[in-house]
């Protein structure tokens, strides 16, 4: 959304380079996320992440991409959450408000072979979370958000999004 004084509210498309910028910050609050996780060891989100992997799993076998999708959001929200620090629950809120994050991972999963791929992804983040292995769980998750956006991006058409 843009809000122009004495004009109105207006319902706006990001550039490319919006979405790499709100991507970049995505992956740096999703590593701290899975770092702070980790930490923590075997809490509610861990056995609801693991619930949502199995459900996930199914999807994924059945290609049934709309409820992917929002398994996605689900484990990623999820993570955050898991962190138990509020001000990072706070900043990702914003984030998330701001990338329009539901239309994007449905673009995303439309490339051939990345939902297959991102709950492969998904799978490795929360073993190395089980593992309290921060440091390789960050590295994971943030790799993990590069390859979305990267997909994501690949997905986009040249026209219709601005390049700022």
């Amino acid at each position: 959304m843009e809000i122009r004084p004495r004009v109105g509210t207006f319902v706006t498309v990001p550039s490319r380079r919006e979405i790499t910028e709100l991507f970049e910050m995505k992956e740096l609050m999703e590593g701290a996320a899975a770092r702070l996780l980790a930490r923590r060891g075997r809490v509610p989100e861990t056995d609801s992440l693991e619930r949502n992997l199995r459900e996930a799993d199914e999807a994924v076998a059945r290609d049934d991409r709309e409820r992917y999708a929002e398994l996605v959001q689900e484990f990623h929200d999820l993570l955050v959450a898991g962190s138990d620090n509020s001000k990072l629950r706070a900043h990702y809120r914003v984030l998330m408000n701001q990338l329009a994050y539901p239309r994007l991972v449905n673009t995303s999963l439309s490339r051939p072979g990345r939902a297959v791929q991102s709950d492969r992804e998904h799978h490795l983040v929360l073993e190395l979370i089980l593992a309290k292995d921060g440091d390789s769980a960050e590295r994971v998750m943030r790799e993990h958000v590069r390859a979305s956006r990267r997909a994501l991006l690949a997905g986009l058409p040249l026209t219709g999004f601005r390049s700022r």
